[in-house]
């Protein structure tokens, strides 16, 4: 009763017809789980669930048999998010429970599948025309598949037939289990006498039929994977394409914006070329939906255009992004690969942000779906620039600027190839740029930088789970244990680092158990505790649940892994166990790590101290020049901490205010939280170092401290600056503490990075003398 906000019902053996009972709703609207508003539509199956079409709450709710508290099953409120409705006026289910919904206020038919929900028929704008609805109200199946709707406002009842063939996709969408594993060493199925330099644009059909762009002859090369026979060249009058998209009736779209403003396709029926769209830019990636809607993803102008292949509109719209750089919700940074699944939502590499944006269906504000905007953490990302999914919608991501291919799955991301840095062995790869599965489940990639296409061969033993060895390790973090920067400043967590040894190739589990919140990190041949990321390959913190760790990851022998045991905050010691399940025993064994010293350093920033001008602004920004020398060379943290904002710039031998990009090393000015930096370097003995510590912002003083970090300890002393030389000064308080860690000797020190705190115009003081560079 759509007046009544409720559902009520009778039995049909009841000759009286006088006992009514209330199936769903209180008779007052709301949007509580015992309410409706306005329902429309009803389903019971065969379990007497009744689903109701609740319209003015834009959702469909299930009341189980014998409840009259709803779940929300499509739309809003619903506890996994699945499709946006907007007033919902019908709902039936087929025979495998799967709900077919009439969206009425989007003119619409929706319907849920293994991949989720997806529209079915009018899935454009409201209309008239035979693909279009205005006002739907009901729907219905006949025997053999075929949707009838009642389209209201059109007055008229229309029939879409079943298609056979419905959503056969050109691509492949492998289903994997939760430990499958793709062996770390490529095999090189195309170098660079078939794909040129630098090859961008690929893609792998359901025939295991590979296309590859040769940017250099302008030529789109394709073979059956495995023949023996010669490849087929495709030429015409395209002009180094970035990407390219396969139909599954053979069509290929090609891009050749850069040089002729447009999109191209190539039939595979006339052999022949034609424009599909037109662009002011190249097309970084390109995708035909389920729909036939042609996507273009345009780094140059920070958008996604689309159009419609069936229509007769030659003007492009867009997809997402609002034109101008930027990493608001609506808007993207040089965007790259796109993927749009069946449901029409688009996922976007989106490189300047380092980022992964879902857009769904009409959405022009995305999710951020991976990398480090997300809501929930899930991997760090460094300029993604392709992006697929596979049957299960999990994500697997071209991290190029990692020089990787990572993969999302039930127990979050990991590294799936050239997880052991960037190179050109087999194991490696150097700025990837795109990937496509085979039939197989194999991963092919282009390796852009080593001018080749890789496969990953997929290991199907490796979701043989019948047999699990368990291998158990027990210690405990005590003030005793080497301690590093785990958050990549506060030099004060606790930690164990265990090498693996394995002796099976395949999928290994790591659950820690303890009553401390531990922290899990896996490394491939290398930790190094003043480097934290580097050959990291997976991280987990809690996905054991009460403060566990569990990193579910691929092993192979001949490589050595260290497991790193640490604590989510700092300062905290206590036992802890590991329990590694998988095919086989590993060996776990404790590395001894040598000494880390810290030294530190106190002194004030005061309206005494030397200070020179902001470009263009007035107030003094003061600075102080600190003198540092070790004796012994190795890798070395610098960091402050100040109520201030603040700095840091070191420079070799000499510090010239006058001209201070001269022998300037590094700089930073937020390497840390709460405003403080962090210098990561390379220091020399017998080397005399100078690091200049200034405010940020004008007329600012206070106390500070430095602390530094390394295999030796460092003595600090204030110095004064002259334009050639450096003198020292009174010297403050220095002391050192003796800690334990790892550390790797260094001969050369690092690059500069980043921007001075001054330039342009100089004015400062030395020993009340004013000086200036103007």
């Amino acid at each position: 009763m759509h007046y009544q906000h409720q559902v009520l019902k009778t039995s049909l053996n009841d000759p009286m017809m006088d006992s009514n009972v209330v199936a769903a709703g209180t008779g007052i609207y709301g949007s509580a789980s015992n309410q409706l508003y306005g329902p429309h539509g009803i389903f019971v199956d065969v379990n007497l669930d009744l689903y109701v079409a609740d319209s003015y709450n834009d959702r469909v709710q299930l009341f189980q048999s014998g409840e009259l508290h709803g779940i929300t099953v499509a739309g809003s409120g619903s506890l996994i998010p699945t499709i946006t409705l907007h007033y919902p006026t019908g709902v039936i289910l087929d025979a495998d429970k799967y709900l077919f919904i009439l969206d009425s206020g989007n003119h619409r038919i929706v319907g849920s599948g293994a991949n989720g929900f997806r529209c079915l028929v009018g899935c454009h704008e409201m209309g008239s025309q035979s693909n279009q609805l205005s006002g739907p109200v009901s729907l219905s199946f006949d025997h053999f598949g075929n949707i009838f709707v009642s389209d209201q406002r059109n007055s008229r009842i229309q029939k879409f037939l079943l298609m056979k063939d419905s959503f056969d996709l050109s691509f492949n969408q492998p289903k994997f289990c939760p430990t499958a594993t793709w062996n770390s060493n490529g095999i090189t199925v195309a170098n660079q006498s078939i794909v040129g330099r630098h090859p961008n644009a690929f893609f792998v059909n359901t025939n295991n039929t590979v296309y590859v762009a040769n940017q250099e002859k302008n030529t789109i090369v394709m073979w059956q994977e495995g023949s023996v026979n010669l490849p087929q060249i495709i030429s015409g009058g395209f002009m180094q394409p970035l990407s390219l998209f396969v139909t599954s009736n053979g069509d290929i779209y090609i891009d050749d914006g850069d040089h002729n403003g447009r999109v191209l396709k190539w039939s595979a029926a006339t052999s022949t070329f034609a424009a599909v769209m037109n662009i002011n830019s190249s097309c970084a990636s390109l995708f035909v939906d389920i729909d036939d809607t042609l996507y273009c993803s345009m780094p140059d102008h920070h958008q996604v255009v689309k159009r419609s292949l069936s229509s007769l509109m030659n003007s492009n719209a867009v997809a997402a992004g609002t034109g101008i750089y930027g990493s608001a919700s609506n808007q993207l940074g040089s965007p790259r690969g796109i993927f749009v699944d069946v449901n029409l939502d688009l996922y976007v590499a989106d490189c300047g942000n380092n980022r992964v944006q879902l857009f769904q269906s009409g959405e022009l504000h995305g999710i951020t779906v991976a990398g480090s905007t997300t809501l929930y953490p899930t991997i760090t990302l460094r300029c993604p620039v392709g992006v697929i999914l596979d049957a299960d919608k999990y994500l697997f991501i071209v991290d190029s600027g990692n020089h990787r291919i990572v993969g999302s799955g039930m127990n979050g991301f990991r590294c799936l190839a050239g997880c052991y840095g960037m190179g050109s062995q087999s194991s490696q790869l150097t700025s990837p740029s795109s990937l496509s599965f085979d039939r197989s489940g194999n991963i092919f990639v282009t390796d852009q930088t080593n001018h080749r296409i890789q496969k990953f061969q997929y290991l199907e033993e490796s979701c043989d789970m019948s047999s699990v060895v368990e291998t158990m390790y027990s210690s405990a973090l005590t003030s005793n244990h080497p301690i590093y920067p785990r958050t990549g400043c506060d030099i004060s967590y606790y930690y164990e680092a265990i090498k693996i040894q394995v002796y099976k190739s395949g999928h290994y589990s790591f659950n820690s158990m303890s009553n401390i919140n531990t922290y899990g990190y896996m490394y491939a041949k290398y930790f190094d505790p003043f480097s934290p990321s580097a050959f990291l390959i997976s991280a987990d913190d809690d996905s054991s649940g009460n403060s566990q760790f569990n990193i579910s990851i691929p092993l192979e022998i001949n490589i050595e892994y260290i497991l790193v045991v640490t604590t989510f905050n700092s300062n905290v010691t206590g036992p802890f166990s590991i329990r590694v399940s998988g095919p086989n025993r590993v060996g776990l064994e404790r590395l001894n790590s040598p000494p880390v010293i810290q030294s530190t350093y106190l002194s004030m920033l005061t309206e005494n101290s030397q200070h020179f001008p902001q470009p263009f602004e007035t107030g003094k920004y003061y600075y102080e020049s600190i003198q540092i020398n070790v004796d012994m060379s190795g890798l070395f943290i610098i960091s402050s901490k100040s109520r201030s904002d603040l700095s840091g710039s070191i420079y070799k031998n000499s510090f010239n205010p006058l001209n201070p990009t001269e022998n300037l090393l590094e700089v930073d000015n937020n390497g840390c939280s709460d405003n403080q930096f962090k210098l990561l370097i390379a220091l020399e003995v017998n080397t005399k170092y100078i690091l200049v510590v200034a405010t940020s912002q004008a007329n600012v003083t206070g106390t500070f401290s430095i602390i530094v970090s390394g295999p030796t300890k460092a003595v600090l002393e204030r110095t004064s600056i002259s334009s050639t030389s450096t003198s020292k000064s009174t010297s403050t308080a220095t002391t050192t503490k003796t800690v334990s860690s790892t550390s790797k000797s260094i001969s050369t020190a690092t690059a500069f990075s980043g921007s001075l705190p001054f330039k342009y115009k100089l004015e400062f003081t030395i020993d009340s003398i004013p000086y200036s560079n103007k």
